[in-house]
C-alpha cells in the first residue's frame, strides 16, 4: 500500500512539529507538556505515528507534533520517512530534540533529510534528557549545531520545561496580547501575528468592536508608562494587555 500522506489534524495556534532521531527523547517530552498517554519505551521506533497533543504556554494552547524517528534515507522512504516529511511539512517550525549525550552525526542525519525535502522552518534544538548529563555536554552540543538556538530540557525539572515551552512560544513567532474589561484581565490571551495594531486585536475581538474602536489604554511592553492611551494604529507587543475603548 503506498502511505504517502498522514494528516494530523490542526488545533492550537500554531502547530510545532517534534523532530529527531530515534530514541532522542520525544516523546516523553511530549508527555511531560500534554496529558496525552503516550507509549514511550527506551529503544528505537516505539512511535510508529505522528502523534499529537496540545500544551498551553501563557494561556495559549499551541499543538505539538512528534515526527516518529526520521532515519538517514527518509526521502528514498526509508522508515516510511517520505510520509513523515509530508506532515513536517505542514507545520509552523520545527523542534529538533537530540539526547545531549547522544551522537551528533544522528541529528546531522535527521537535518539533511528535512534540508533533502526541501523543508525550511523556524527552528530550534531541545538537548533532550538533561538530568542525566551536565552542562558542559550542553555546551559541546551547541558548540557542534552553532547555527540552531539550543535550549536544554529534563522531562522532570519543572523550571527547564517552562523555559522550553518560552523558546516553543517564540519560535512560533506569534504575540499574545491579553483584554482588560472591568478592571479585569482574561486568563486566555489572543495570539496575534506580530506588527498587529489595536484595531487589529478589536476586529478578533468583533467585527462590530473593530468598527467602533477609538483605541485603547495598554499595559506592557509596548506602553510608554502603564495604562498608555494610544490610537487604533498602535503596534502592540507579546505580554501586552489591552482595554478597547470605543
Amino acid at each position: 500500500i503506498q502511505r504517502d500522506s498522514i494528516a494530523v489534524r490542526r488545533e492550537g495556534v500554531a502547530q510545532v512539529a517534534l523532530v529527531g532521531a530515534p530514541n532522542a527523547g520525544k516523546s516523553s517530552l511530549l508527555h511531560a507538556l500534554s496529558h496525552v498517554q503516550i507509549k514511550i519505551g527506551d529503544y528505537a521506533f516505539t512511535t510508529l505515528r505522528p502523534v499529537a497533543a496540545l500544551t498551553r504556554i501563557g494561556g495559549v494552547l499551541v499543538q505539538l507534533v512528534e515526527i516518529p524517528g526520521l532515519i538517514a534515507g527518509a526521502n528514498e522512504d526509508r522508515g516510511g520517512g517520505r510520509a513523515l516529511l509530508g506532515v513536517l511539512r505542514g507545520a509552523d517550525a520545527i523542534v529538533y530534540c537530540q539526547d545531549v549525550r547522544a551522537p551528533h552525526d544522528m541529528l546531522q542525519d535527521v537535518r539533511n533529510e528535512v534540508a533533502l525535502a526541501g523543508i525550511d522552518l523556524p527552528s530550534m534544538l531541545a538537548a533532550t534528557k538533561m538530568d542525566e548529563a551536565s552542562e558542559r555536554d550542553l555546551a559541546a552540543l551547541q558548540a557542534a549545531i552553532p547555527d540552531l538556538p539550543v535550549v536544554g530540557v529534563s522531562i522532570i525539572d519543572d523550571e527547564s520545561l517552562a523555559a522550553f515551552k518560552e523558546a516553543v512560544w517564540k519560535l512560533t513567532g506569534l504575540i499574545r496580547v491579553y483584554l482588560r474589561h472591568n478592571k479585569q484581565v482574561d486568563d486566555e490571551p489572543l495570539a496575534m501575528q506580530p506588527g498587529a495594531t489595536i484595531i487589529d486585536v478589536a476586529t478578533k475581538v468583533h467585527k462590530e468592536i473593530g468598527a467602533t474602536c477609538r483605541g485603547a489604554r495598554v499595559w506592557g511592553p509596548s506602553a510608554r508608562f502603564d495604562g498608555q492611551q494610544v490610537g487604533r494604529d498602535h503596534h502592540v507587543q507579546d505580554g501586552d494587555t489591552v482595554e478597547i475603548i470605543a
